[in-house]
């Protein structure tokens, strides 16, 4: 039976740097392509923060050459990680659509994500952005910029912004419209551009929204099923790394959240796909999400592998 997806593809899907994204997609596509050619109604949503965290410190690099070019803001950093995304996402599925017979036209919307000025996360900068560094050029990145940085995961280091919670989807009536109109539809990139809304004004957030509660809302603002976060492992476990590890199938909503209450997922890594799946789980009584890796998401749909949070 086929359903409403909404596939939310992390950072492995898209490459750290424009060559690599560019082949990157060329698989990302051939995993949605096998959904779609199975009937499935499907709405893309993508992380940023490798490409937002270049972006933002290519345009400081400009700034501090030619002093008649101001800091882009971090918003307008996520506007343009969207749009070159996007267009790399929607060549490549387009193409492989088309190379399997499927004329189904391919969108990317630029989509702006309302937030709460008083949410908290602006006080406590979580969301990692940027390529890792060594602790040297951490250091550096501090004393020169001010940023925020963390360690994260043994991997290095690297800067953290804040993440507010999505509140609303500025453009959501233009992505059902699409939708509905059968096209397949990339939206809501990097969680969408963060905005307060002042009046009839929005302005940009300094702030990223984190990609899996950005479509999380999305999911449920569609209507959408199945919510698919794709990630690096197959699926999610409890006691990672240690002698005792153990990957999870299908656990309830209840089960999801003891686990995470015993501090089984890491922060800023899969603790925020398990909350926005539990969160997306809990909006219906049908709806169910999947963790998984992008060439899993065909078998995972059919409960063959991944974790299911239902």
């Amino acid at each position: 039976m086929s359903k409403k997806i909404v596939i939310a593809l992390g950072g492995n899907a898209l490459g750290n740097n424009l060559p690599e994204q560019m082949e990157a997609v060329k698989n990302t596509a051939k995993a949605i392509a096998d959904l779609i050619e199975e009937g499935n109604e499907v709405v893309i949503s993508h992380g940023n923060g490798p490409q937002v965290g270049m972006i933002n410190l290519a345009m400081g690099e400009l700034a501090k050459a030619d002093p008649g070019n101001p800091v882009a803001p971090l918003s307008v950093c996520v506007a343009m990680s969207q749009g070159y995304i996007g267009y790399d996402l929607q060549n490549a599925l387009r193409e492989e659509l088309l190379d399997r017979g499927i004329h189904k036209p391919v969108s990317s919307i630029i989509t702006q994500m309302r937030v709460d000025p008083d949410d908290e996360a602006f006080s406590h900068p979580t969301k990692p952005i940027g390529r890792f560094m060594t602790k040297e050029e951490a250091d550096e990145m501090v004393r020169e910029r001010n940023y925020d940085v963390v360690e994260d995961a043994g991997r290095g280091y690297r800067r953290v912004v804040a993440s507010p919670k999505p509140v609303e989807i500025i453009e959501i009536e233009t992505v059902k419209a699409l939708a509905d109109a059968g096209q397949v539809v990339v939206a809501a990139g990097g969680g969408g551009i963060p905005v307060y809304a002042q009046g009839n004004h929005l302005k940009g957030a300094a702030a990223v929204v984190d990609k899996d509660f950005g479509s999380c809302l999305l999911a449920k603002e569609i209507g959408a099923d199945c919510l698919i976060i794709l990630t690096a492992v197959e699926k999610v476990a409890i006691n990672f790394g240690k002698p005792n590890e153990e990957w999870l199938s299908e656990i309830s909503v209840e089960e999801a959240q003891k686990y995470a209450d015993e501090g089984q997922f890491a922060p800023g890594s899969m603790l925020p796909k398990v909350q926005a799946a539990m969160e997306f789980a809990k909006s219906g009584s049908d709806r169910f999400a999947l963790i998984t890796l992008l060439e899993k998401a065909k078998d995972g749909i059919q409960g063959k592998t991944g974790t299911i949070i239902k």
